[in-house]
């Protein structure tokens, strides 16, 4: 399985040459994605790993497409249905559109506006897409039943909670863990549960919501996905922007069934408590067993919208509900645990106004000189815009020395960073320099964060200059 098979599936079903392939950053996948351009036409090529795993994907894409749902048209799969051909939908990805908000914990009318756009959708493809779907294409598995709840479950019980020192009567917990799953299997609709509905996996183009990553999905209950979406312990939603997001869904859900509202909270309450559990297991195996304190940093975050939830008591589950306020309670979730993962703060400037100095003191680090790079600035049309816009990202990528330049810096600073995380440096500094410090430089500049973001686990610092823009990853 190699890039020779997209470039047949490309050529094929545009009938144009092949002329530019770049693999774009993954994260957590072994499946491989490529942007493919030839002529004026730019797709996604994937090279999968999982031949059902590729049949999920593109069988609900399929049927999501006819119900009307905003997912990529899949133009040309291989014979052998390990690889295929999709429409590009761009790179505005919605977590990307959230970091201000994100770090500051005040989200913008933008940023809001954005969110409440995402979650009014969410109702159709429950719904619409539930309707007429051959569940036996979902993969893993066709619906959510006990047995991926018990694995949750014991997710939490045996990588954070054990890992905390907490003692715990390990019978009386698993008697309250078989009620609390009863309850959650209680009422199981026929709906679609995307499984991972989350701002990573939302693009914004031209300004409405369109999904990805959704061939996890299977028949289930619709409180799952909201409770991921509006309960992400890192994006720290403040509580009103919470209850906006709540009722945004609840106005299109209307259009879809009856809304018993008092239930409606009522069950979403439960789950916001199972994945508040499940998200706490998985930063103990990362923080705990895989020693990547980024996962530990993320705890208190996570035990605060726990707190939140206990204010009222889960008396159906007195033995659960009692452990889970002791583990509230212990001093070391109440402060963040020192983050100390190489950051690495990438600059764009103008040359004429100077190089970018190191305010660390450590020095050393790259200054990268685009000027080489053909410039978009010495035409009237560009000059209105910076390298985010994209008039000027197609004009870069159209002209093509942009990414073999890029090629040739992701190879030095990958070599760098990887040998930094090995010796526990704490600072790296990037510059991107051109004439301006408007097109070529931040293009670069962001290209190179989003690469370091998606494949390491490091902190990235973004700075354009000459713009007055700065922004975290």
């Amino acid at each position: 399985m190699t890039e020779d098979t997209l470039k047949q599936l490309f050529e094929s079903y545009t009938g144009q040459e092949l002329s530019q392939t770049v693999e774009l950053p993954t994260s957590g996948s072994h499946r491989r994605y490529f942007r493919l351009k030839g002529g004026n036409i730019s797709l996604v090529g994937v090279l999968g790993t999982n031949r059902d795993e590729n049949r999920a994907f593109i069988g609900l894409s399929r049927h999501f497409k006819e119900k009307g749902i905003n997912v990529p048209t899949v133009h040309a799969v291989s014979d052998d249905e390990m690889s295929y051909i999709q429409e590009d939908l761009g790179e505005k990805m919605l977590f990307d559109q959230l970091s201000q908000g994100r770090e500051s914990g005040l989200y913008s009318s933008y940023e809001t506006n954005l969110l409440c756009r995402t979650i009014e959708q969410l109702p159709k493809i429950q719904f619409k897409g539930a309707e007429g779907l051959d569940w036996s294409i979902c993969f893993p598995q066709p619906e959510f039943d006990g047995r991926m709840i018990d694995f949750d479950l014991n997710y939490f019980k045996y990588c954070f909670l054990k890992a905390t020192g907490l003692e715990f009567n390990e019978t009386l917990l698993q008697d309250d863990f078989d009620k609390f799953k009863a309850d959650l299997l209680e009422d199981c609709e026929n709906t679609f549960l995307y499984r991972d509905f989350q701002a990573r996996n939302v693009i914004i183009r031209d300004g409405e919501p369109w999904f990805i990553d959704y061939q996890g999905g299977r028949r289930g209950p619709i409180y799952y996905d909201v409770a991921s979406f509006i309960w992400q312990a890192r994006s720290r939603y403040p509580e009103e922007l919470k209850q906006e997001l709540i009722r945004t869904y609840l106005r299109a859900l209307r259009s879809y069934t009856t809304v018993d509202e008092e239930k409606f909270i009522e069950r979403l309450r439960l789950f916001v408590l199972f994945r508040t559990l499940q998200v706490l297991g998985a930063y103990g195996f990362r923080g705990y067993f895989e020693k990547k304190p980024h996962f530990l940093a993320s705890v208190p975050y996570a035990l605060d919208n726990l707190r939140s939830l206990l204010k009222t008591p889960f008396s159906d589950y007195p033995y659960m509900n009692g452990l889970l306020e002791k583990l509230t309670t212990m001093p070391q979730f109440y402060e963040i645990v020192e983050d100390k993962r190489l950051e690495v703060h990438i600059y764009s400037f103008a040359y004429k106004k100077g190089i970018p100095a190191d305010t660390t003191g450590n020095g050393g680090g790259y200054v990268f000189d685009c000027r080489s790079i053909n410039n978009p600035g010495k035409y009237e049309h560009y000059r209105q815009f910076n390298g985010n816009d994209p008039e000027v990202i197609k004009f870069l990528e159209d002209d093509g020395e942009v990414i073999v330049f890029l090629k040739s810096v992701y190879k030095l600073v990958d070599a760098h960073v990887e040998r930094f995380i090995e010796r526990k440096f704490t600072h790296l500094q990037v510059c991107f320099g051109c004439t301006g410090g408007q097109h070529r430089s931040v293009f670069c500049a962001e290209h190179l964060a989003r690469h370091l973001s998606e494949k390491y686990d490091v902190k990235v610092k973004l700075t354009h200059r000459e713009l007055d823009i700065e922004k975290s990853l």
